[in-house]
């Protein structure tokens, strides 16, 4: 009795069996035909939705997906800071005020003009200040470091990759006619994908950007719907004209806050702690003293 032959396999090209490649292909082209693929970018944002409710990925991972999607369709002029509220350095000022400026943004770079504000001659890192604290002699020119330009046009992707290849972190951003039109920092640009990075902050409520602090004050986001703020704190601010706390805040100072400054309405003192892109992104919130008596 003859023994079973086996049976022939499934013929590839050249009239041999097919590769595990050449099968995997087939079966890809099939799963497409039966599911074909988001065919516009609005329908991957539905199929990333979908994913993360039936927990193929995690809420965070689908946050960073899509802001890689849409850091495509930015360029340098939507995550820039605005030139009015850039903080700059004049190389004319001394020591003592150089220092002060430092110390009140608390930013580890600047640029620096020379005359107008809209001179820029380098970027100062706030560290080379130690030199000149040990070497008063020292010219401050010379320890600037070279200005990059970008046209606000520049596309958000590759303006990463210029950062990343020419360790680099701040661009001065120009508009069509030279002009200074603001600064844009590799963070800047990393939080168009990652969102703001949280810190120490322990506890959020709910949905409203309203977390508690460890001291038992609270952190309120710049864009919080005044509402919102309403009913976490029991209090009765104004709704009619604008709709945030952050747009409230800036219309009681007359201008935007900067990091730092405070100032009290409806019984509730607001906190700059984070500013960026000519807004307020963080309030620390407590409530005010009661008045003697």
């Amino acid at each position: 009795m003859s023994e079973p032959q086996p049976r022939p396999g499934p013929q590839g090209k050249n009239g041999g069996r097919k590769s595990a490649t050449e099968r995997r292909n087939l079966l890809e082209r099939l799963l497409e035909f039966i599911h074909p693929g988001p065919e516009s970018t609005s329908e991957l944002f539905e199929t990333l939705a979908d994913a993360e409710e039936r927990h193929l990925i995690a809420p965070e991972s689908r946050q960073m997906l899509e802001g890689v999607l849409r850091m495509a369709d930015l360029c340098a002029g939507d995550a820039m800071v605005a030139a009015p509220r850039m903080d700059l350095l004049d190389i004319e000022s001394g020591y003592e005020d150089l220092l002060a400026a430092v110390i009140e943004t608390g930013h580890s770079r600047f640029p620096v003009f020379e005359g107008q504000r809209d001179n820029i001659i380098g970027i100062l890192l706030a560290k080379d200040l130690l030199k000149l604290q040990r070497a008063p002699e020292l010219n401050l020119r010379t320890l600037l470091r070279p200005a990059v330009f970008v046209p606000e046009s520049k596309g958000l992707n590759e303006l990463l990759r210029d950062f990343r290849s020419n360790r680099n972190h701040l661009a001065i951003v120009i508009d069509e006619f030279g002009n200074t039109a603001g600064l844009i920092t590799i963070e800047d640009v990393l939080e168009e994908i990652v969102g703001e990075i949280e810190d120490e902050f322990d506890e959020k409520d709910g949905a409203t950007s309203i977390y508690t602090l460890a001291d038992g004050s609270q952190r309120v986001a710049g864009d919080t719907l005044i509402e919102a703020v309403n009913d976490s704190f029991s209090v009765n601010l104004p709704v009619d004209h604008f709709d945030t706390i952050g747009g409230l805040v800036a219309h009681e100072m007359g201008r935007v806050p900067r990091r730092g400054e405070a100032i009290e309405i409806g019984g509730l003192r607001f906190n700059a702690m984070l500013t960026r892109g000519g807004a307020v992104r963080w309030f620390k919130v407590t409530r005010s003293d009661p008045a003697p008596g």
